[in-house]
């Protein structure tokens, strides 16, 4: 049995998205476990509009002293906005989430035992994604990960990522002496969890979802020019860890690389990056292009059957 006395300090930076953030709260408020803290971050602009619609959409939570509300002074990004709440925090763990996503209601019950039970640093899972009407559109899971040494976590992690923020759980004395996520403009979840492995924590993997992370137009950054130079960035980054994977797997990272360029360039309509992108991804490892496109046709097929049986 855990420790019910433990805290779980729920840290939700919010930025021009109040139309979700009470569903964000509320799906806090509903957990299973109740030794819960809710800290809301707003890194809004003060004189902005969307500081007001924030303080309106969720002065009752204030009222009723049901969560903790800081205010940032200026526009400080979603790292340094996390970080904020971290030094606020005063849980015995710490768990993030998105102001547009949600927990399932036994999300935090059933992280913690799994953290208490197994003595663990960090912890993270698998996560649920939805389109804004609520349905499932895929299901990200780590098949992959079959070695919770920390030599064998890098691995993956350069490989495949073993993200998102929302599925993360820190005891919070080792959060604040990993001095919290790196203020980058891309791939912070990524970067916290590499200073995690790097640092030898004990880290754990709990394969389930109590996480639902919704796909929609608002305020995303999976398109643009930013997306792309950020994508770059990230792989020149990765190329530093190419000392410890195998031919085989240094392959894997270009291929996905390339793949990733060819989606942002589709989805925002530069059909040459596309089109080359798809190619360079094609013929760095034919092998791995179609394995892929099969993989994607299985998930594909498993949120259909999930989809049809809720109906």
């Amino acid at each position: 049995m855990v420790n019910m006395n433990l805290k779980v300090s729920v840290i939700i930076p919010t930025y021009k998205r109040s139309e979700f953030l009470t569903r964000a709260i509320d799906s806090i408020l509903n957990q299973t476990y109740k030794h819960i803290e809710i800290i809301v971050v707003d890194d809004n602009h003060p004189e902005s509009d969307y500081r007001k619609q924030t303080e309106n959409k969720i002065s009752r939570y204030i009222d009723g002293n049901l969560i903790i509300y800081h205010k940032n002074s200026t526009n400080m990004g979603g790292a340094l906005a996390r970080n904020e709440g971290i030094h606020i925090a005063s849980g015995d763990y710490i768990t993030f989430l998105d102001d547009d996503d949600v927990y399932e209601e036994q999300k935090i019950e059933t992280q913690i035992m799994y953290m208490h039970t197994n003595n663990l640093d960090v912890s993270f899972t698998n996560v649920k994604i939805c389109n804004i009407s609520g349905d499932l559109v895929d299901y990200r899971e780590h098949k992959y990960v079959n070695d919770l040494s920390n030599g064998e976590l890098l691995k993956q992690h350069i490989l495949h990522h073993l993200t998102p923020t929302d599925t993360y759980m820190f005891k919070r004395e080792v959060l604040q002496d990993l001095n919290g996520f790196d203020n980058v403009s891309m791939g912070q979840e990524f970067r916290l969890m590499l200073k995690a492995i790097e640092k030898d924590l004990h880290i754990g993997y709990l394969s389930r979802a109590d996480v639902i992370q919704y796909v929609h137009d608002e305020e995303r950054i999976s398109i643009g020019d930013n997306k792309i130079i950020a994508e770059i960035e990230l792989y020149e980054f990765k190329k530093k860890y190419f000392n410890v994977l195998n031919n085989k797997q240094i392959k894997y990272v270009k291929f996905r690389h390339f793949s990733v360029l060819a989606i942002v360039g589709l989805r925002s309509g530069k059909y040459i990056l596309f089109f080359n992108n798809l190619w360079l991804a094609f013929f760095t490892s034919p092998k791995f292009f179609i394995t892929e496109l099969v993989q994607k046709w299985r998930i594909n097929t498993k949120v259909k059957k999930e989809i049809a049986l809720r109906k």
